[in-house]
């Protein structure tokens, strides 16, 4: 029984320490991925304010397409009018990160992972963004440019984190170029498989990895599933990955007045928050979802199940 007692112990500070964040590090807390977190076609422009709204730490994907000279924080077929990435972002989050930076201490830095998500990849535009990060670069997590891709170098962390993508154009702006000694401002995702390198820092997945049939027919959440989603999350910590699986979102497929793709619906809230619970329970890092708010609601209810361990 004392045995039993102790591994009980063991377990809740690990459960924890997982929901609530001490650390960043790959399976140290579980985050809402306020995902598609922008407007579309001048409409939902409160989608920052709302994520943002849900408390910090989280993530916060910008979708980025060139359009006539410029990076717009777009989906597909910007008008010119949509926001930049400076003023959409990086301005909004100012006095967020300005009072974290006043703070003395840092365990919850950092307070925001940026995730970017190339629309299209102009080495220009490319380029553009770079020239952006370096304008915030003392609010950004950093590490050393080493001379080999493989020699993984300490992070520097700061109030930001920006994750960016698996492509090896987004690499060769974000890494190659950077000359050795200096610091790189964001971190790719590794392809499928590969291994963490100095610039490879996290893993991104659609959920039908987990569930091959997707979501709009994934059925009934499933011991194979969880086991599956289980396997998926403790290779990538294992591999020193940060895991990210993107998007569940649960509503009634006949409601589009939050403009959220169909094709990323389990068909019910209830179906969605079997999936986010298994996701929180299996310590996904980054939990991608439309409706920010009630994910944000999940973690809180499961953080306050583990305040106290049961007698």
């Amino acid at each position: 029984m004392r045995g039993r007692t102790a591994l009980c112990c063991v377990l809740f500070c690990a459960v924890s320490t997982l929901l609530a964040g001490g650390s960043f590090g790959p399976g140290q807390r579980v985050l809402l991925d306020a995902h598609n977190c922008y407007p579309y076609d001048g409409r939902w422009a409160d989608r920052i304010d709302r994520a943002l709204s849900t408390g910090a730490p989280l993530a916060i994907e910008q979708d980025l397409v060139w359009y006539r000279g410029r990076s717009l924080v777009a989906h597909e077929r910007p008008h010119g009018t949509e926001p930049t990435l400076r003023d959409y972002f990086f301005e909004r989050i100012r006095p967020l990160v300005e009072a974290a930076l006043r703070e003395p201490t840092h365990d919850a830095w950092p307070i925001v992972t940026l995730n970017l998500d190339f629309k299209s990849e102009e080495p220009e535009h490319l380029a553009a963004v770079w020239a952006v990060l370096k304008e915030y670069q003392s609010w950004l997590t950093t590490a050393p440019r080493a001379r080999d891709l493989g020699d993984v170098q300490p992070l520097h962390v700061g109030p930001v984190l920006v994750l960016t993508g698996e492509s090896d154009a987004q690499r060769r702006a974000f890494h190659d170029a950077v000359p050795v000694g200096e610091a790189l401002l964001a971190f790719g995702a590794v392809h499928q498989g590969g291994a963490r390198t100095n610039y490879h820092r996290w893993s991104n997945n659609p959920w039908s990895r987990v569930e091959p049939a997707g979501q709009n027919h994934a059925g009934a959440w499933t011991p194979d599933a969880d086991a599956r989603l289980r396997a998926l999350v403790r290779a990538a910590h294992d591999a020193g990955l940060w895991i990210r699986f993107y998007t569940l979102n649960g509503h009634d497929p006949a409601d589009q007045s939050g403009g959220w793709s169909p094709g990323y619906n389990f068909g019910s809230e209830a179906a969605a928050r079997d999936r986010w619970r298994a996701a929180i329970r299996a310590g996904v890092d980054f939990v991608a979802v439309d409706q920010y708010e009630l994910l944000a609601a999940t973690l809180r209810e499961m953080r306050g199940a583990h305040a106290t361990p049961a007698p």
